[in-house]
């Protein structure tokens, strides 16, 4: 950047100094101080053609060309007022701009001051020497916001870019990494429930259905399941909350839900296996069964839950292992 400084004086011998960073060197401009008075090229205000007329046409006192952008190269403008003597020059953006300045490119122009500055303040200092005024002019370096900034921002910008990449990257990894994660603790878990209900089913009650049983002369006893109703013959399980329901049609239920469809009994609970305790169950074989042998049915495994040593009969009632549970379920359908 171009620090620009401006002073003239005012009719009242009152003198006005006015500064700011708001010129811009051009790529092929030395980079020093210039100062004079401002000369603006008659006629034609973009100080083209090959040799522009300036009211000032010496070096001795200092001056300043100030022209617009516009109508021939910032080189032949740089050169026009170079060769009448010009201690730097000022380019000012074209009319609509603003105070919008860019950087000047004129390899064919070396070895002068030369910046460009906004439409605004370039008319402001117009105004002032149209009406007579002379306007001193100092141009020295400033902030350095100019060319050496492009690329260090060109630089800042492919850092900050790569940084923001790197963070989204490993962001979505981390992410994918912990739902992967969570998806197999999930899987996990839901095998280890399943491996305690199949536990949990080989201890419930097993039983065929017989010709005269309350079951099978009643329409209003169902299977909720299979909303059938059930029939000698049949092989029904009999859940912890003493609910029926066709053994083929109940196994798989609990296998997913672990609850008696009707009254939403959790088997694993009812049957002692919560929580703190399923790691050890499924580390443990399964206990030794006694057979029990029902005239005119299926064989029945009764199985304690309790230490088989434990001398209170309560903690044996409505425990059982369906040792048949491996077969085809559907074999009691026959």
């Amino acid at each position: 950047m171009a620090m620009v400084e401006i002073s003239y004086d005012k009719r009242n011998n009152e003198t006005v100094d006015k500064y700011c960073d708001c010129g811009v060197y051009g790529r092929n401009s030395i980079l020093e101080k210039a100062s004079g008075v401002v000369a603006l090229p008659k006629g034609d205000p973009k100080g083209c053609g090959s040799d522009p007329v300036y009211n000032r046409n010496s070096s001795s006192p200092p001056w300043i060309a100030l022209v617009k952008r516009g109508n021939c190269t910032f080189s032949e403008k740089i050169n026009g007022a170079k060769r009448q003597g010009a201690a730097g020059v000022v380019v000012y953006n074209m009319d609509g701009s603003g105070n919008h300045t860019t950087h000047m490119a004129h390899s064919d122009a070396t070895g002068i001051v030369a910046i460009m500055i906004g439409n605004f303040q370039g008319m402001e200092i117009v105004r002032l020497v149209i009406n007579g005024t002379d306007v001193r002019m100092l141009i020295d370096l400033g902030s350095p916001h100019g060319l050496w900034m492009d690329t260090y921002w060109l630089y800042f910008l492919s850092i900050a870019f790569f940084i923001v990449t790197a963070a989204s990257i490993t962001y979505f990894v981390f992410i994918s990494a912990n739902r992967l994660y969570s998806l197999n603790a999930h899987r996990r878990t839901e095998r280890k429930l399943k491996s305690e209900a199949t536990k949990a089913i080989r201890r419930l009650q097993v039983r065929k259905l017989k010709t005269g049983d309350e079951e099978t002369t009643s329409d209003s006893h169902m299977c909720a399941v299979c909303i059938e109703s059930y029939k000698a013959g049949e092989v029904v399980t009999v859940l912890t909350c003493d609910h029926i329901f066709h053994k083929a049609c109940i196994e798989p239920w609990l296998l997913q839900r672990r609850t008696c469809p009707m009254c939403k009994c959790d088997i694993l609970k009812a049957l002692g296996v919560d929580e703190e305790t399923k790691e050890s169950l499924s580390a443990e074989s399964p206990p030794e069964v006694t057979v029990i042998t029902v005239t005119g049915g299926e064989p029945m495994y009764e199985v304690p839950l309790t230490d088989p040593e434990s001398p209170d009969p309560e903690s044996h009632q409505h425990r059982y292992d369906n040792g048949a549970f491996d077969r085809d379920s559907m074999a009691g359908r026959r």
